[in-house]
């Protein structure tokens, strides 16, 4: 169960990752996208998305600064390990505070209004399953954890483990001792990239750079202001 777990596993899922962004740029470009909802309802959503993707944003920059870039790197520069998990435990918390109860009001909204619930796909629900369960077990590590049994020390295992993977020769001996939850959280985490192309959570993966240099659309009254001043009341009337 180890080694499928931490060899078997990751490696599926990343393959399934890759190949299904390949597939589902081949043979669905125009369908690489979010499905805004925004026209069938804006007032929920202006809350709930800019909590939830800042959020979930600044949560996956912590994962990079603590899991990618080796504990060494931040000895050398100064940062000790009880200045790193202060950052990191606060941090942690606030943004995955944000995030959880932005992915909430999400939930509540497209439930709760009737427009958006009937455009509601069975892959919708999925995306936001995973959601819920992934960000929902790292706020148990760093709401719950951290305050029962104090910090772990992640850095010195599934740091190492996750470098591992990423350049094929993972090391299976790191996982052993790991926490079960921090392991709920990983196994949740590596199923999450292997459903996301196949959902709305494809457009996690790129970027629009072209929508930066693209240029601006305007839009113009096709009779000019003054027949709508008018009716408003806002210009007399010439007669």
């Amino acid at each position: 169960m180890d080694v499928f777990l931490w060899i078997i596993y990751p490696y599926i899922t990343l393959t399934l990752l890759v190949v299904g962004l390949f597939f589902r740029y081949s043979t669905d470009p125009m369908g690489w996208t979010s499905k805004s909802s925004e026209l069938l309802e804006k007032r929920q959503l202006r809350v709930a998305s800019p909590l939830f993707h800042w959020g979930i944003l600044a949560v996956f920059a912590g994962h990079v600064a603590g899991l990618l870039i080796p504990k060494e790197f931040y000895n050398a520069i100064g940062v000790g390990q009880e200045a790193y998990h202060f950052v990191a435990v606060a941090g942690g918390r606030i943004t995955g505070i944000a995030a959880l109860i932005g992915l909430f009001l999400l939930i509540v909204r497209r439930l709760s209004v009737k427009r958006v619930l009937l455009s509601t796909s069975t892959s919708d629900l999925v995306a936001l399953l995973a959601l819920v369960v992934t960000v929902g077990l790292g706020m148990g590590i760093t709401g719950v954890y951290d305050w029962l049994f104090g910090a772990y020390h992640y850095r010195s295992t599934i740091g190492p483990w996750i470098r591992g993977i990423l350049v094929l020769h993972p090391n299976i001996a790191l996982m052993r001792g790991v926490p079960f939850i921090f392991k709920l959280h990983i196994v949740a985490a590596f199923t999450f990239f292997a459903i996301s192309p196949w959902t709305r959570l494809v457009h996690i993966w790129t970027f629009p750079f072209g929508y930066l240099r693209r240029a601006p659309i305007q839009y113009r009254i096709r009779y000019g202001l003054r027949p709508v001043r008018r009716k408003q009341g806002l210009d007399p009337d010439p007669e």
